[in-house]
């Protein structure tokens, strides 16, 4: 049980560093990788050593069912049906932010409507035009708390703690489509590009606001109890 802990530990850390440094591991199969973004002075990993990067309903293990559920994807299909719910969800999340008592934070959520909004119409587009007939239901499972009983820097902390987390999710699809070159389309492979890159500034700009404005100097290991906006026993 150790080892198995041991290893699940090492392994979440790995995928934060990763997707942390911009994913400097894959710069030699995507030459349009982008310079990676420090991470401030001070940071570091502090995930639970037993509980590395776990989400509502996600259990042991770094496949199926375990830390960054669902962020595996086998080809540009299933890229996109995954990415679909996934961009739904955090534009439910964002428009939460309507509520801030903060001005950045509003921006930030409504950057995040407008930009994922548009990107889920056309997701939806190409699926119709390339894939018809064929489902793009998938089981995904949800990544972020429900913030609706939410206020104050509650909410603010929680969403920048669970959105952190779940662009990183984004971030390791579209990165693993790009490595392994499973994009079919010129266009989806130029959307992971974008969506990459996007969301990995907006992750730092969100982890400096957590460090400005509720002193936290780590990563987020993922959601406490529902709505207590804060994360169960760890402060994350």
């Amino acid at each position: 049980m150790r080892r198995q802990a041991a290893l699940t530990a090492a392994a979440g850390a790995i995928l934060a560093t990763a997707a942390l440094t911009g994913l400097n591991a894959a710069a030699a199969n995507d030459q349009e990788q982008p310079t990676p973004t420090p991470a401030p002075s001070g940071w570091q990993q502090t995930c639970p050593p037993e509980n590395p990067w776990m989400g509502p309903s996600m259990g042991p293990g770094m496949g199926p069912g375990g830390p960054m559920h669902g962020m595996w994807v086998d080809d540009e299909f299933d890229y996109l049906t995954q990415m679909l719910p996934h961009h739904q969800e955090a534009v439910a999340a964002a428009r939460q932010l309507r509520r801030s008592e903060r001005p950045q934070m509003r921006r930030l959520g409504e950057s995040i409507v407008a930009t994922q909004s548009a990107e889920i119409a056309t997701m939806k587009a190409w699926l119709d035009q390339w894939y018809p007939g064929r489902s793009a239901a998938v089981g995904y499972r949800p990544m972020m708390r429900d913030l609706s009983r939410l206020s104050g820097d509650a909410l603010d902390e929680a969403f920048l703690q669970d959105m952190i987390r779940h662009h990183m999710g984004a971030i390791m699809m579209s990165q693993q489509l790009l490595m392994h070159g499973q994009a079919q389309h010129e266009q989806v492979a130029a959307f992971a590009r974008t969506v990459r890159d996007a969301q990995h500034a907006e992750m730092f700009q969100m982890r400096q606001y957590l460090a400005d404005w509720f002193g936290q100097t780590g990563m987020p290991c993922g959601p406490g109890p529902a709505g207590d906006g804060r994360q169960g026993g760890h402060g994350w």
